[in-house]
């Protein structure tokens, strides 16, 4: 994976929470629908466990409803999550929890999928945190695919194409999706005005970009 010409823009977020089992299937659904928006749907498994288990920790070792807040955020090329609480003493710890013991094994799926994880107090409160490796050479980065690269330098081209002076800042995200858009818009005049059928090859791209991701594991 690589830089991105465009800039995608990952900020960090946060979302407070009452740590109740009944939460968990929303913050799931939250995360899965940032790492979309932040083209990582790859990631969006390992770091749904990551939560599960953080969350869970505060629940069963600091109570439940407690106030947590959970933030994610780009630390180079990782994902890093954190779950917050008001709770300084309790600290996680890491058990190998025997093969049928079912304590002491939220900390280990955290450790099995994360590249590191840590503890920061804060006076009475703490912080938990683990970071995901994505591959990603910067927090801008997206991947070095063959095909996504060739579609950047296309749409890096229309840029250029669009303004009067290449000196001027890059497009945004936004702007290059407005141009994909028009970009595609463009060549299904061409195939109709060289006798294709538009609306067959658009049913065929999108079929190859099934295909494609699902090669590539994005659900």
């Amino acid at each position: 994976m690589s830089g991105c010409r465009f800039g995608v823009e990952r900020k960090r977020w946060e979302l407070p929470f009452s740590a109740e089992a009944e939460e968990l299937a929303s913050l799931r659904r939250v995360v899965r629908l940032h790492l979309e928006l932040w083209g990582l749907s790859s990631m969006a498994n390992a770091a749904q466990v990551c939560v599960t288990e953080l969350t869970s920790n505060v629940i069963k070792h600091v109570g439940a409803g407690t106030s947590a807040c959970l933030a994610v955020s780009m630390s180079g090329g990782c994902l890093r999550i954190e779950v917050s609480d008001s709770d300084g003493e309790r600290l996680p710890t890491l058990v190998r929890a025997a093969d049928l013991d079912e304590r002491g094994r939220g900390m280990q799926l955290v450790e099995g999928v994360a590249a590191r994880w840590g503890v920061i107090v804060r006076g009475a409160s703490k912080t938990t945190w683990c970071e995901l490796a994505t591959g990603l050479q910067s927090a801008d980065g997206h991947v070095a695919d063959e095909q996504v690269a060739k579609a950047e330098a296309i749409l890096g081209l229309c840029g250029l194409a669009g303004r009067r002076e290449s000196s001027q800042r890059p497009m945004s995200v936004k702007e290059a999706a407005e141009a994909a858009t028009g970009l595609i818009a463009d060549l299904l005049l061409w195939l109709r005005a060289h006798g294709c059928d538009a609306d067959e090859a658009l049913d065929r791209a999108q079929f190859l970009f099934e295909v494609e991701s699902e090669a590539q594991g994005v659900a």
